[in-house]
């Protein structure tokens, strides 16, 4: 069944900092949140003080009361944190979508900045926080080493062909060629650079590990009514759904089937209440904190099955602008910078405005994934005007 919130609220401004090597950014977190919320304001052409709103997710740590007296804020009239990880970017947007559609606040900014000097996140968020007794352990200390296990299993046991992971880190690495904002840019992924990159954790090379940056992100979302009063072209959230599997969250490592991104049940709400389905996505922002976490993510949404990867994940089928579904046009969490997946929201409402650096054509409906593997997780479809 269609969502009630379908087409209710829309993204009309975006706000990026620059991404910076971690730990080499020359603002605090709360400095970077403030220029990307700016951004997204001037974007938008709104005042920063009439933002009445704050959304985040994770352990973004630049929070409404912070943020308020710098904006000049008459008044914060809602704000909220998806407290899951990566996987709440499209989570975070739909709990924006409720508060402006429902009348709670007028303009709401959902955004996520990190600066490892400020937060020390993979020092102590991630090494310490992320990773349970369960697996230190068993010698498991990253998400890489953990993930990788999935993935491993996807390859093994389901037959899914390795190569797809290569694919989809060559596809995101050639869109970051364009991009002049792109930490990789520079990079030239063929087939001997990848094969030859050291093992992190197998099945998973240096560059199928996404990169973590100092940065920011921020986008505006309004009410649909409100949508049309703002200068650039609105981003229509179709449907935003959360969640996670029986025998994920706390028990994740049960979660089945075991081998994907755990995304099953929000790819299949994602359908139900947006009214499409893959076969009508014209360009997608697939996360990838891994390369075979994007694999699972695809499949999971009913883009292909195990026994299709191989055929549908491929270079050219993942490029702009002719591919048949073109992924991470911006150069995604791989090779564009990762601020927590935050950047992939920018983009996916570039493809809807039809202003992406590498633009697809023609393009109505554009996908966001959240962190899959995650305890939780979630996915988002962005529409043009003409899909309501």
């Amino acid at each position: 069944m269609m969502s009630k919130l379908r087409g209710a609220a829309a993204v009309v401004g975006i706000g990026q900092t620059p991404y910076y090597k971690r730990g080499a950014s020359p603002d605090p977190e709360l400095k970077l949140a403030l220029r990307a919320i700016v951004g997204a304001c001037e974007d938008a052409g709104l005042d920063p003080s009439e933002v009445d709103g704050f959304v985040s997710y994770a352990s973004e740590r630049s929070d409404a009361q912070k943020l308020m007296s710098a904006l000049g804020t008459k008044e914060v009239r809602f704000a909220s944190l998806a407290w899951i990880h990566g996987g709440g970017i499209p989570g975070a947007l739909g709990i924006a979508a409720m508060a402006v559609a429902t009348g709670q606040a007028n303009a709401v900014v959902v955004y996520r900045s990190m600066a490892e000097s400020s937060s020390m996140r993979l020092r102590v968020m991630v090494a310490q926080n992320d990773t349970a007794a369960q697996y230190l352990v068993n010698g498991l200390e990253s998400p890489a080493q953990i993930l990788a296990l999935r993935s491993q299993r996807m390859i093994e046991k389901h037959g899914v062909p390795r190569e797809t992971m290569r694919a989809m880190a060559q596809a995101t690495y050639y869109h970051a060629r364009n991009n002049p904002r792109a930490y990789g840019r520079d990079v030239v992924l063929d087939d001997e650079t990848y094969d030859n990159a050291r093992m992190i954790a197998e099945p998973y090379r240096l560059f199928d590990c996404s990169r973590e940056n100092d940065g920011a992100c921020a986008v505006l979302v309004v009410s649909a009514e409100r949508a049309k009063d703002f200068r650039t072209t609105p981003a229509y959230l179709l449907a935003a759904p959360m969640g996670t599997l029986k025998g994920g969250g706390a028990l994740e490592e049960n979660i089945r089937p075991y081998s994907l991104a755990g995304q099953i049940g929000v790819a299949r709400r994602l359908w139900e209440q947006s009214g499409y389905g893959p076969k009508d996505v014209d360009v997608a922002q697939i996360y990838q904190n891994m390369t075979g976490m994007g694999v699972g993510s695809l499949i999971d949404h009913g883009f292909c099955t195990y026994e299709s990867a191989g055929e549908f994940i491929t270079f050219d089928n993942l490029i702009a602008p002719n591919g048949g579904l073109p992924i991470n046009t911006s150069g995604g969490d791989l090779a564009e910078g990762f601020i927590h997946g935050m950047g992939l929201v920018a983009e996916a409402v570039r493809q809807i405005r039809g202003e992406s650096i590498n633009q697809v054509p023609g393009a109505n409906l554009s996908l966001m994934t959240g962190g899959p593997g995650d305890t939780m997780t979630s996915t988002g479809l962005f529409g043009a005007e003409e899909t309501l």
